[in-house]
């Protein structure tokens, strides 16, 4: 089967210095396609000094974006994403293959506490696994993780899904997950990357947020909207017990809670009805 080994870069020159001369020399036979995502600096020479296929972006339009432009492009039956800041060894792509081989749709490559860029980096991925786990009920080691294998029919299918930022291995996760293509993690270690991160703090806690939201409303969306709903019907239910015993009337304020609890379970049901729309052909 045909191997198509996609890399998103951006101001990456110096970690693709090092990765596509060992992927070369592993892969002579694979396709191998850099995207460089309006880099500033000799990115693209850099591919073009190691005969590497190179897509230009004229500027910035993020990971995501980049990731989907490959995967577009390629002909692979298997499509291989890697980071292209040094942090992934080529030498580990063999292992997700033999997983792959096995029976499974996709393959991740779970970092270790140690592979974090810092201890934020940590606290949220670890949050994030924890949370995912229990939406979706499997026990997920790494759902941030860029660096994964993945069979080139089944990923193509929710294309139209991913966003073009950073949180696409989230989307395509839960994807996978929520219509039942086998996935698996294998541990990995990763090296410190080369170059400098284009994560901010600020965005990266906007980012944080949007992220469980995305996991909840790509998985099951009642299982984020019906805690929603249950804690302000208790609330205005106990209000309610409150003013009744005490002044002997039902208020506008438990009136208002316990439509809002309403109001918040129809839309939980409304966004799980949508959700499955979107899974109906895969």
């Amino acid at each position: 089967m045909k191997i198509s080994i996609i890399i998103p870069a951006k101001n990456e020159a110096q970690g693709l210095s090092k990765v596509l001369p060992k992927l070369s020399n592993l892969y002579q036979d694979s396709e191998i396609i850099v995207v460089n995502d309006g880099s500033d600096d000799n990115t693209k020479e850099v591919c073009l000094e190691h005969n590497i296929s190179v897509i230009n972006h004229p500027k910035s339009m993020g990971n995501g974006a980049s990731v989907k432009r490959g995967a577009r492009e390629a002909t692979g039956d298997i499509l291989v994403f890697m980071d292209g800041d040094g942090q992934h060894d080529p030498e580990h792509i063999g292992v997700l293959l033999n997983t792959l081989h096995q029976g499974y749709d996709m393959v991740i490559g779970a970092r270790s506490k140690e592979g974090q860029a810092n201890l934020f980096r940590h606290s949220a991925n670890a949050f994030y696994n924890k949370f995912s786990s229990w939406i979706t009920g499997q026990k997920i080691l790494d759902l941030t993780s860029g660096f994964r294998v993945v069979r080139a029919d089944k990923f193509k299918q929710f294309i139209y899904l991913l966003p073009n930022g950073f949180s696409y291995p989230t989307t395509i996760t839960m994807c996978f997950m929520r219509s039942g293509f086998p996935i698996t993690y294998i541990p990995i270690s990763v090296h410190k990357r080369l170059g400098k991160s284009h994560l901010k703090p600020i965005k990266d806690g906007i980012r944080f947020l949007l992220i469980i939201f995305k996991v909840g409303t790509l998985y099951s969306p009642i299982k984020i909207f019906f805690p929603i709903s249950f804690f302000f019907f208790l609330t205005g239910f106990s209000y309610y017990l409150y003013t009744f015993f005490a002044m002997g009337r039902f208020t506008n304020m438990s009136a208002l809670l316990l439509s809002i609890s309403v109001l918040i379970f129809l839309i939980g049901l409304v966004s799980e009805q949508i959700t499955s729309l979107l899974y109906s052909k895969s």
